[in-house]
Parts: structure tokens; C-alpha cells; sequence
């Protein structure tokens, strides 16, 4: 009995410890080790089970944990470092918030998605990086309270909205990166009281309007500012006081005027590419004032500089990334390359190149891509070092002779590789048909025997003697028969050959100028002979068209061939020889281009393909007149099919993508392009919507620079002859140069945000965006849903009153929950009203006010694929 006491009582005596010593082991609340653990805890992980408790021993007390830093008496946390932890979700209230003598914290790569109100509290802190979340929200203004910051990492997050003027409070910041974040707005003034920033990137935001006054003068530390991927306005000269800065990267902005005042002090890196810079780049040659010997990346692409090449690039023997592409440099031979010793990267594509390439070209040892595209190079490809080379494009200029056989040999070890369109030759046995015909376009084959291994494949015949003799039999009795045919044939041949040459004569005599009239207006093809004047079309390099053909084609541009009439010209159809079916689209506003200006800008037009763009075919320049050669669309175009004709039918008459006067004489041309069953269901409106958005999508982000529509509307969309939609007419509005009138370069009627009017009406100086083109397609969208024309149709609401347009009847809808009110009755029933609802609320954020508050294509594109179309049964 004795024992049996005892030993309760030491049983006893051990729960009771056991129970002790866990008390002891949990924090004591309201501390900063409480905090954290805490923190962990709310955010899902457990630190003493994590699969991170071995790689950060969460098995000791807080401050031995290797993301967390606490002072010299272990009581306060000073540092917390937990990136990759997997940390998710909203940051709670009461956690990091309350450890008020952080001076360091570090979250990145987690997937956070909101902080907590008291984390604006943190006014210890020093460094912040919260980068590569997915933190949405709009920066708060009591960020000003972080005044010891020096190093802010926000990238790589979906904050978006403006950034507040109180940033002016951090004084002392250093480091600020907000880059891939949507911010939309102006950047603030208080920015330019951040006087020791080192580094500042705010690049892919939506960041509009110009620098705040001063901004130049505000940074003397100032080394690095990235801009890039915004919708900011300025002029070189906005940089010039920047005199520490080693990095400046303002690509794809809305940046215009001189460069030269760029070009000052010890830039090492110097992106300037897709913005609106023009000017005569040799005035840069006589800036004493910038050390060439420190550049090591130089981007002017996509520009309108003029002029001809840097001859002070010899002195730039760091440069590694050079490129000039796609500008309006004079006709000059090509760039002293022979010192710049330490190129990887050149891009001279669209220079306006002519000559030979240079043959110091060998000396580029480390030269990874060579663009020399789109130029007027002649003569033989030069020995080139292939030590390094992964990508090389020589395609759209007039190389000829033997691709040496060492290239050919690096070929197949190369990223990328384009001839095409030269008069080269090559020995073709080692390259696929997919490669011959993607790479090597209007190349010919030059194999001799021996290097055909086709030849030595073939085993020796016995007989090979009686087989030559076969042949000279067969001869013989071919030879006969072709006597007895001319003998029959003379006559009739003769006579044959006296058409053919008599028509030939008539064509040769085919002499202008030539004038045409329709009913709106004539124009003149001021051109002596026709048969001289050239028809490039781009897939058939090879035939040999003029404008005598074009006259053929449309029967002298004769009104029986006439589709209809609009902003930019009249659009004929026709027939080139080879049954080519296309039309023809006179530009007949003129142009400020010059003719080879034209032509570049229609070729480059024309290697632009799309499943949702109708392809440039081919163009003439006729004089004054440039004339753009489309593929013909059978199923005319989104305008008739939803407000013309009835529906599943459509006219062929009716090929435009202006706003036409129908030529109504024709009504013959009327054809079925499926059942009115198809034509009116949900799921045919939705696919023509986002065949639409991904033809603009490309436009805006698969095209460097981006092109911007400036007409899209129901007319410019087509159906081809499976019935996909086809966006038309990208790019012409740059053919006309700065001479478009504001009437055609802002839009059509119904079409035209409102950025570009003036409250009475007239027209506005706004500069336009993709986000113009947004708006375009957000009405487009409208009528697919509603069926309604943009203009002078039936807008009815609960009150029976009249709105003056589309857009503002929907919106108004929209705004009050009855979108559905909107919905078109004839594709009502073949899909959920729901989907239809949602797609109206993506028309409306697209035709917003603001241009800033539209959705990109891109994401355009996203909302409608998240829409599959649902059939009802």
C-alpha cells in the first residue's frame, strides 16, 4: 500500500512539471516574440511543423530562428527576413504590424495579397521588400510615415491607383522599385523631394502625363531610372541635369523631340527605343560633354531620327548592345564596326543600308545576333565569326553569290536564321521543306552532283545499255510526233502568236496619267507608263506585276468594280492574273511620305500576320497614290452582318473598313454565309469579340514598336470565308504621315473616345494611345451584345428616355444593375444572360472616360476567355 502511495505521488509530481515547463515554452502575449509567432500561425504555417523548421531552426525561441534578427537583449525584433516561406493570403492586424523597432523586413516571393492597417505604423524601418507577391490595393498616404526608409521593393505586385504625394516625407530613400504594378496615374510632385535617391524604377506601370517640374535637377546621386513601359510625355531635356546617372532606360514611352541633350557624362546604358524622338542624330556627334568609352548598351530603335549614323561610335570600345533599328536614317553605307571589339548584340534592320556588308564584320568575336534586315545591302555575305553567333537575320535586301559553307554549317546550331528575300544561293540537300520555306524565300538551289547524296543512294543498273537505248528510241518517236503536230499547227500558231503580240503592243502603249472618278470624289495616278510601274506582292516575290495589271484587275478602276467609298478612298475588287482575289484600297489623302518612306512602311505592314488580321497582299505606288492590296474577304464585313442585311446573308459588294457610302447599284452580290441560326447565337458573337481582341492585342503587345489602330469599329472587322473575324486597315493611318487630318486619325463617328472631343464638339489635341483603340473595340463589344448601331438607334430605358448614344444608354444600364435590359433579343436564350451581363461590364470598363482607367487588349483579352460561352439547352 505504501509503495502504490508513493508511486502516485511521483507520477504526479512529473504531470505536473510537464504541464510547467509547456507554459513556459508559449510566448508571453503583447511581445515581439508573441508577434511573430503569432503572425506564422494566422498565415497557415506552423513553425515547429514546417518543412522549413530544419533549414531555419523554428525549434528554439524566436530570436534563434534564422528569419528573424532581434537586439542585443533578445527582447526586440529588428529584422525579419522570410522570403519562399509560402507564406498566403491578407497579412492579419495585430502580427509584424506591432514590432515597432523593425528596422528590416523581407517577404518577397510569397503570395501575400493584402497588409494590414498598422503596417503603416512601422516608422522604424529601413528596408522594406515585398516584391514578387500579390499584394492589391492602392498605396495609402500615411506611407509617409516610413521617414527612415532607404531601401522600398514593391515590384512585381498589382498595386495600382496613384502614388500619394506624402512620398515626399521619405527623405531618406535610396532604392524605390515599383516596376510590373498597375499604378495609372501622373507621378507625383513629392517625388522630386526624394534628393538621395540612387535608384529609381518605375517601369510597366501605366504611368502617364509628364515629369513633374524640377524632376532633372532633384537627383545629384541619381544613378539608375528605369521609365520604361509607361505613357509618359517629356523631352530629352528633362534628363540633362541627371549628371551621376550611369543606367537610363525611358523605352516604349511617349518621350518626343532631340536625343541629344541625353547624351551627357558617364551613361553606361542608354534605352530609348519605341518612343517618338526625332531630329538629326550628327548633331549628338559634337556633344563634347558624353564619354563614349563608358557605354555599354546603346537602344535608339523605333524612333524618327534622321540623319546619318555616330561617328563617334568608333571611340565606344565597351559597347555590347547596339541598336539602331527601324528609324529615318539617310542612305549611308555601312558603320564603321572595326573597333567596337566587344559587340553581342547589333540591330541595323530598317537603316536604310546600301553597299556591301562590311568585311570587318570577322573582327566581332563575340557576336551573338546580327540584324541586317530590311535594307538595300548588295553584293556577298562576308566571312563572319560564328564562334558565338546564335541569331542572324539578312532577309529583305538584294546579298547575292554562295552562302559560304562554313555559315551553313552553323546553321543548324543557331536559335534563328532568316535569307529570305535575296538573290543568294545555297546547296539546299540539308535543310528541311519547312526550313527552305521559312528561312530561305527566293533563294535558289546551287547543289552541284557530288553534293547531292540523293545521287549516291542509287545503286549502278547492269543493264544501263539497253536503258540508254530505250531512251534515244523514245526520242526519236517524241521528236516525230512534234513535226507532225507543227506541220498540222503552223497556220493556227502563227495566227496565235499575231494576237499575242498585237496585244502585247496595246499593253505597252498604256500611258497616263490616268484620272478616275466615283462618286465622291476622282483621283489622279499621275504615272507616264504603266507597265512601269510596279506591283509588289510580298508572298509572290517572283511575278512580275504592274499597274497595267491593277487596271486589268478592276476593269480600269471602272465603278461596276467599286465596293464602296470612305474615310481614306475608294476600295475596288479584282482579279490579278494567277486568279488572284483581292482588293484594292486608293489612299487618296495623299501622303507626307516619300516613296520610300511608303514603301518600307507598307513592307513591314505586310510581314505582319495574324489569324485575326486581314493580310496586306501587296501595294503600288502610283504616283501621289499609295494603294494597299488586301486578301478579299467573301463575308464582307461585322457592320452589315449586324445591322444591314438580313441576317445569314451578306454582301460581297460591301469590302471596306471605312465608314462607306454603300454603293446600292450593285445588289447582286449577295451570298449565304451560314444560317441565320449560327449568326445569331451567343457563342458566334463571343468568338467575333475575342478574335477582335486578340487581333488588337497583338497590334498593341506583339509588334515593336506597337501599332495603334486609330479607326477600330464594326466596319474594319471582316469574316473570312470560315466565318473568323479579321481586324482590317492596321497601320495606314502612319502612311499618311503628320498631314492626316484630325477627322480621320481620331476615329468615326460613334468610335471617337472622348479624350479626342472638346465638350462643344470639336476636335482635341489629345495624343493618342492604345488606349483609343480600346475604346473602339469596347463599342464594338456593345453592339455584338446589344445589336444596336453606336448612333442613331433605339436606346430605351425604364423611363422612356432617349439617350443620345450606345455607350451611354449601356453604361447608364450597367450602373444601375440592368444590364440585361441591353441584351439583343435575337441571341437571347442561346447562352446564359449572366455571360451577356458580364461581357456589357467588360464594354464598360473599355469605353471608360479616362483613358487610364480602360483595360489594356491583353487583359481584354483575358476577361473574355474567362467567358466560355455556356449553350442553353
Amino acid at each position: 500500500m505504501g509503495f502504490a502511495f508513493f508511486g502516485s505521488i511521483v507520477v504526479l509530481t512529473l504531470f505536473f512539471r510537464s504541464n510547467l515547463c509547456q507554459q513556459q515554452e508559449q510566448p508571453i502575449p503583447n511581445t515581439d516574440e508573441f508577434f511573430i509567432s503569432d503572425f506564422f500561425q494566422k498565415m497557415g504555417i506552423n513553425p515547429s511543423n514546417s518543412s522549413f523548421s530544419h533549414i531555419y531552426n523554428f525549434s528554439g525561441p524566436v530570436c534563434s530562428w534564422q528569419v528573424v534578427f532581434c537586439d542585443s537583449n533578445q527582447e526586440n525584433v529588428i529584422g525579419f527576413v522570410a522570403p519562399n516561406l509560402g507564406l498566403s493570403g491578407s497579412i492579419p492586424d495585430n502580427t509584424i504590424g506591432k514590432l515597432t523597432k523593425l528596422r528590416s523586413l523581407d517577404l518577397s516571393n510569397n503570395q501575400v495579397t493584402d497588409l494590414p492597417s498598422d503596417f503603416w505604423s512601422l516608422g522604424s524601418l529601413k528596408f522594406l521588400n515585398l516584391s514578387n507577391n500579390k499584394i492589391s490595393m492602392n498605396i495609402p498616404s500615411n506611407i509617409g510615415n516610413f521617414g527612415s526608409l532607404e531601401k522600398l521593393d514593391l515590384s512585381f505586385n498589382n498595386f495600382s491607383g496613384s502614388l500619394p504625394e506624402s512620398i515626399s516625407s521619405l527623405t531618406n530613400l535610396e532604392v524605390l522599385n515599383l516596376n510590373r504594378n498597375g499604378f495609372d496615374s501622373t507621378i507625383p510632385l513629392g517625388i522630386i523631394s526624394c534628393h538621395s535617391l540612387i535608384s529609381l524604377d518605375f517601369s510597366w506601370n501605366s504611368f502617364n502625363g509628364v515629369l513633374p517640374d524640377g524632376f532633372g535637377s532633384s537627383f545629384p546621386k541619381l544613378k539608375s531610372l528605369n521609365l520604361a513601359g509607361n505613357e509618359i510625355k517629356g523631352r530629352g531635356s528633362d534628363f540633362s541635369m541627371l549628371e551621376s546617372l550611369t543606367y537610363l532606360n525611358i523605352s516604349k514611352n511617349l518621350f518626343q523631340d532631340s536625343v541629344v541633350e541625353i547624351f551627357q557624362g558617364t551613361l553606361e546604358v542608354i534605352d530609348l527605343s519605341s518612343n517618338h524622338f526625332e531630329g538629326h542624330i550628327s548633331q549628338v556627334n559634337f556633344s563634347s560633354a558624353f564619354n563614349w568609352s563608358h557605354l555599354v548598351h546603346l537602344d535608339l530603335s523605333d524612333n524618327d531620327i534622321s540623319g546619318q549614323f555616330f561617328s563617334n561610335l568608333s571611340q565606344a570600345h565597351n559597347l555590347k548592345h547596339l541598336n539602331l533599328a527601324k528609324n529615318r536614317f539617310s542612305t549611308q553605307k555601312f558603320l564603321q564596326i572595326d573597333a567596337l571589339h566587344s559587340l553581342e548584340y547589333l540591330n541595323l534592320s530598317n537603316t536604310n543600308l546600301i553597299g556591301q556588308i562590311a568585311d570587318e564584320m570577322s573582327v566581332l568575336t563575340h557576336l551573338k545576333t546580327l540584324d541586317l534586315s530590311s535594307n538595300h545591302l548588295s553584293g556577298k555575305i562576308p566571312h563572319l565569326s560564328l564562334n558565338t553567333l546564335q541569331n542572324l537575320d539578312l532577309s529583305f535586301n538584294n546579298l547575292s553569290g554562295e552562302i559560304p559553307i562554313s555559315l551553313l554549317k552553323k546553321l543548324p546550331w543557331m536559335e534563328r536564321f532568316n535569307f529570305s528575300y535575296n538573290n543568294l544561293t545555297l546547296c539546299d540537300s540539308a535543310f528541311s521543306t519547312e526550313t527552305l520555306q521559312s528561312a530561305f524565300v527566293g533563294s535558289s538551289n546551287n547543289c552541284p552532283i557530288a553534293a547531292n547524296p540523293i545521287l549516291f543512294k542509287k545503286k549502278a543498273h547492269s543493264h544501263r545499255g539497253l536503258m540508254l537505248a530505250l531512251a534515244l528510241t523514245c526520242s526519236i518517236v517524241f521528236l516525230l510526233a512534234a513535226l507532225l503536230f507543227c506541220a498540222f499547227g503552223c497556220r493556227r500558231k502563227t495566227q496565235m502568236w499575231a494576237v499575242k503580240q498585237d496585244s502585247y503592243k496595246e499593253e505597252q502603249v498604256i500611258s497616263g496619267p490616268f484620272s478616275f472618278q466615283t462618286d465622291s470624289t476622282t483621283w489622279v495616278a499621275d504615272v507616264k507608263l504603266a507597265t512601269a510601274v510596279p506591283v509588289v506582292i510580298f508572298e509572290k516575290p517572283l511575278l512580275d506585276f504592274t499597274f497595267s495589271d491593277l487596271l486589268s484587275a478592276t476593269s480600269n478602276f471602272d465603278r461596276g468594280t467599286l465596293l464602296a467609298e470612305g474615310r481614306f478612298g475608294p476600295v475596288y475588287r479584282g482579279f490579278l492574273p494567277g486568279g488572284i482575289h483581292v482588293a484594292v484600297k486608293v489612299l487618296v489623302h495623299g501622303s507626307t511620305m516619300t516613296d520610300h518612306e511608303a514603301a518600307r512602311e507598307l513592307e513591314y505592314l505586310g510581314r505582319i500576320k495574324h489569324p485575326n488580321l486581314v493580310p496586306l497582299t501587296g501595294y503600288c505606288l502610283a504616283g501621289e497614290q499609295r494603294i494597299a492590296i488586301y486578301d478579299y474577304m467573301e463575308n464582307g464585313n461585322l457592320h452589315n452582318l449586324l445591322h444591314d442585311l438580313p441576317l445569314g446573308v451578306q454582301t460581297t459588294e460591301d469590302w471596306s473598313s471605312d465608314t462607306w457610302e454603300a454603293d446600292e447599284s450593285n445588289s447582286n452580290g449577295i451570298q449565304n454565309v451560314g444560317s441565320e441560326g449560327l449568326l445569331t447565337t451567343w457563342q458566334f458573337r463571343h468568338k467575333v469579340a475575342l478574335g477582335t481582341a486578340r487581333a488588337l492585342a497583338f497590334l498593341h503587345h506583339g509588334c515593336s514598336p506597337p501599332i495603334i489602330h486609330r479607326d477600330v469599329k464594326a466596319s474594319s472587322v471582316y469574316l473570312d470565308d470560315s466565318l473568323e473575324p479579321r481586324l482590317s486597315d492596321f497601320g495606314l493611318s502612319k502612311i499618311f504621315g503628320n498631314g492626316l487630318e484630325d477627322e480621320i486619325s481620331h476615329g468615326s463617328p460613334g468610335y471617337i473616345p472622348p479624350e479626342f472631343l472638346n465638350q462643344d464638339g470639336s476636335s482635341s489635341p489629345y495624343v493618342i494611345t492604345p488606349k483609343s483603340d480600346v475604346y473602339g473595340f469596347g463599342v464594338i463589344l456593345l453592339e455584338l451584345i446589344t445589336g444596336k448601331k453606336p448612333l442613331e438607334d433605339e436606346y430605351p430605358d425604364e423611363n422612356n428616355s432617349k439617350e443620345a448614344n450606345l455607350v451611354s444608354w449601356v453604361r447608364g444600364l450597367v450602373r444601375k444593375n440592368r444590364g440585361s435590359w441591353a441584351i439583343d433579343s435575337k441571341i437571347r436564350g442561346t447562352g446564359t444572360d449572366a455571360q451577356m451581363v458580364e461581357a456589357l461590364k467588360i464594354g464598360y470598363l473599355c469605353t471608360a472616360d479616362l483613358p487610364a482607367k480602360r483595360p489594356s487588349m491583353q487583359q481584354v483579352v483575358g476577361l473574355l476567355k474567362d467567358l466560355e460561352p455556356v449553350i442553353n439547352q
